[in-house]
Order: C-alpha cells, then sequence, then structure tokens
C-alpha cells in the first residue's frame, strides 16, 4: 500500500474517498504528496516525503490518477538509474491506495517550491517534457531556509544503495 497527501483542490478533482489517520505505507518510497497543475494540458506533481524526488502524472481523468501513478513514477525511477528489482517491489507494493489531506507543512513548502520552479522553467523551456522537467528539478538543492538541505536524485540513489 501507498499514500497520496493531496492538497484540497486536488482532492476535488480525485474524488477518492480519504482516510484519516492514514495507514502506514508498505513501499520503501513512502508517502507522496501532490497537488494539480493548470497547465495545458493539465499535470499533477508528486513529491516524496522522504527524498522531495518529483514526479509528474497527467492529471485527466484525475478519478483515475491514483491507479496511474505507479506507472509515471516507474518510468522515472527508470530514467534515474534504479536497478529494476527496486521498481518491481516498489510497484508491487503499490496494488493499494490511501488517499488523504496533506499533513507535512515542511512536504507542502517544498511541493509548492517544486511546483514554481516547474512552471517557470516550462515557460523557459517548452521543449521539456514532464519526465525531463522532473529530471532537472531532481537536481536542485532542496530544503527549509537555514536547515538540512538534500538533492533528490542523490537522495533517491542514497535509499536505493541503503537497501
Amino acid at each position: 500500500m501507498y499514500s497520496i497527501y493531496a492538497t484540497k483542490k486536488l482532492l476535488d478533482r480525485m474524488q477518492e474517498p480519504t482516510i484519516c489517520p492514514i495507514p502506514e505505507a508498505t513501499t520503501k518510497l513512502g508517502n507522496w504528496f501532490a497537488k494539480p497543475l493548470f497547465w495545458r494540458p493539465q499535470y499533477a506533481l508528486f513529491v516524496n516525503e522522504v527524498t522531495f524526488l518529483p514526479v509528474f502524472a497527467s492529471l485527466a481523468p484525475a478519478s483515475s490518477l491514483a491507479n496511474r501513478f505507479p506507472d509515471d513514477l516507474a518510468m522515472t525511477l527508470r530514467t534515474h538509474g534504479v536497478p529494476r528489482s527496486f521498481i518491481e517491489d516498489e510497484l508491487f507494493e503499490m496494488d493499494d491506495v490511501a488517499v488523504s489531506k496533506t499533513s507535512n507543512r515542511r512536504v507542502v513548502g517544498i511541493l509548492n517550491e517544486l511546483a514554481t520552479m516547474a512552471t517557470r522553467m516550462r515557460d523557459y523551456r517548452s521543449d521539456l517534457t514532464p519526465l525531463h522537467l522532473a529530471m532537472e528539478l531532481a537536481r536542485v538543492p532542496l530544503g527549509i531556509s537555514g536547515g538540512h538541505y538534500r538533492v533528490p536524485e542523490e537522495a533517491l540513489q542514497n535509499l536505493v544503495s541503503a537497501l
């Protein structure tokens, strides 16, 4: 099972039943936070709570977003060079999903920061696909000012190699 903590705007679009409190995720990557990006076409931006790894998923149709997200994650992980066995294990655990409203203000701040950067990068380089955009954002140091920063791509590699 994996979990999505979504903003109110995304929850309204998804029309998924929400669970509170949300059960512990059984995936290695853990929880995901998500918000809609009202671009043309529209996307949802997902950010991993542990690594801050960004993943984009087509928003339409929003009612199936939770079921489609694992495929977008798998593509992003493959592009990052994550071993096939890790990806397969992660997808196996993602058969069930729990959805709730956002709960971690720190990760929501990172989510909003990435959304702003993604919009600016997309305006500057309209040729970037969502996958390429996610790859670019994964190289940006993220964190709370004066606090611990992490680069999502490096955090992902550290997590994968530690297992």
